[in-house]
């Protein structure tokens, strides 16, 4: 993993000037897994006022003593340079949280182990040490800038010690999240870590879920209802993190089991062990969770993720009758009002909540190949919006393999997919020129009547085929040209004309089928 020099700079500067600097946290975490840090933190024995002092390209707008250094990173001389913020922060000890949230008071540490002892889990303890050193390497053949092969020639390289007070990076290696010292303590010390272990343990990796360490796992439980002092902003934000991994239903049902989710969304727990009728294998919430994981692992949006959780939420509530042929007659638009109403409650925008309702709204939509009209696809546009009905069919096939449908677009979506594209086309019409039928009545001096339109498609045919030619000067110069035309000739140019427009018309429509497989 190539440190930045930005990040060198910094640790060199820091301990030029007498103080101690260390990589820390998520960044180490990251560096021993292979993985490039999003954000650079450095940890240090020097005072934020001496931070200042060092850095003078630098802000502090927090409590506990956080300097945000910025530097340029540039990517290529044809890029423009890019800012880099790069976080300082003191070793500090933090006192008592009342709010289960922040320290009452901190203080600050001597020693980068004190720092390290306060920190929530193990994969984010650890400190790095960086030095550059100068080496003497041993060139491969023919590679000492043209001169004699097997010489040798000085260069740095980085000695970098890891300061490890908690095994963290067997921890690494066995994919385990395990809380720092007591885990009760950290966790009612800030209660946002209850969901941040869920998050970590679901987003590390891409293909595995990692564990939660059992006393760890103990401590979520018996602690879960301290969520309630968190903000639902912060809450919002990590379950969209644990959401848009590609583990997001994973950490749903992991949140459920550590007696968190009814905290977060306890709506969705109501469809926990609740059979459907004989349409479904699944129980509702099974169902929910399997159609999130395919918008999952199709990378879908925030908006198709969201809505393929929530889509279903209302059936509990309105589920009559029992077994094979029971019912949930309109749960389409109770849900959507019960989504309005958990989504305004974790703090969502207002555009996100509208996009999100009109796909829970909607997604029991009706099609079947020759009962639908085009009629009916453009009101079910006007409804759901145009801007919407990629995602809407995108929650239609979560739907359908949550529901162990083999196929997750069979034909007739495919076929909704044409008809949807072929009714939002622009029409081929007159409306396209540049001129309109009073142009042709004034330029001719003629009244009102077939010939209008019959030169108007002309005009058009041949803009279709040029369009380069739909300019108004041009344009009037061809409706004086075709007035000219004797009646037998100017009635053989308009038949050919209107053949070349159904012509295009038919080729464009064959084209949308076959980018659909619609035969």
């Amino acid at each position: 993993m190539i440190i930045p020099n930005q990040v060198k700079s910094i640790i060199k500067k820091l301990r030029e000037n007498g103080h101690e600097a260390y990589i820390v946290g998520g960044c180490v975490r990251d560096i021993l897994r292979g993985v490039e840090p999003k954000d650079w933190d450095i940890a240090t024995n020097a005072k934020p006022e001496e931070i200042g002092k060092i850095f003078l390209r630098s802000y502090t707008n927090n409590d506990f003593g956080t300097v945000t250094v910025q530097t340029q990173k540039t990517k290529s001389k044809k890029q423009k340079p890019e800012i880099m913020e790069i976080e300082i922060t003191p070793y500090r000890i933090d006192e008592k949280y009342t709010d289960k949230r922040h320290p009452d008071k901190i203080k600050w540490a001597k020693t980068i182990e004190q720092d390290l002892s306060r920190r929530d889990f193990t994969v984010n303890a650890m400190a790095m040490e960086i030095r550059e050193i100068l080496s003497i390497e041993t060139t491969p053949l023919g590679q000492i800038y043209g001169k004699m092969a097997g010489g040798v020639y000085p260069g740095k390289k980085l000695e970098i010690k890891i300061v490890d007070l908690f095994n963290s990076q067997k921890d690494i290696k066995n994919k385990i999240i395990r809380a720092v010292g007591n885990a009760e303590k950290r966790f009612s010390e800030d209660a946002l870590r209850l969901m941040r272990a869920v998050r970590f343990a679901t987003s590390l990796d891409s293909d595995k879920v990692w564990e939660i360490e059992k006393e760890t796992k103990k401590a979520i439980q018996k602690n879960a209802h301290l969520l309630s002092f968190i903000s639902k902003e912060r809450i919002r934000d990590e379950l969209m993190k644990i959401i848009m991994s590609p583990n997001g239903a994973q950490g749903i049902e992991t949140l459920r089991r550590l007696g968190l989710l009814k905290y977060i969304i306890p709506e969705l727990e109501q469809g926990f062990a609740t059979e459907q009728n004989k349409h479904h294998i699944y129980q509702i919430y099974q169902h929910n969770l399997l159609s999130l994981n395919y918008a999952c692992q199709k990378d879908f949006s925030k908006h198709v993720r969201l809505a393929a959780l929530f889509h279903d939420i209302a059936k509990p509530r309105t589920k009559e009758g029992k077994g094979l042929d029971s019912t949930f007659y309109n749960h389409e638009i109770v849900g959507a009002k019960m989504t309005i109403q958990i989504l305004q409650n974790l703090r969502f925008s207002k555009k996100d909540i509208e996009k999100i309702v009109k796909l829970v709204r909607y997604h029991l939509f009706y099609y079947n190949v020759g009962e639908v009209g085009e009629a009916s696809i453009r009101r079910l546009i006007r409804e759901v919006g145009p801007e919407n009905m990629e995602e809407l069919l995108q929650l239609r096939m979560c739907d359908r393999i949550g529901s162990a449908v083999p196929k997750a677009e069979p034909y007739k979506l495919r076929h909704l997919r044409y008809l949807i594209e072929k009714v939002s086309q622009d029409p081929i019409s007159v409306k396209m020129l540049k001129v309109k039928g009073e142009d042709v009545i004034n330029l001719l001096n003629i009244s009102p009547g077939p010939k209008i339109g019959q030169i108007l498609d002309i005009l058009l045919s041949g803009v279709l085929n040029e369009p380069k030619k739909n300019k108004k000067e041009y344009l009037k110069k061809e409706i004086k040209y075709l007035g000219n035309l004797k009646d037998k000739e100017f009635q053989k140019t308009a038949q050919t004309a209107r053949e070349e427009i159904r012509k295009i018309e038919t080729k464009r429509d064959e084209m949308t089928k076959k980018k659909y497989w619609i035969t």
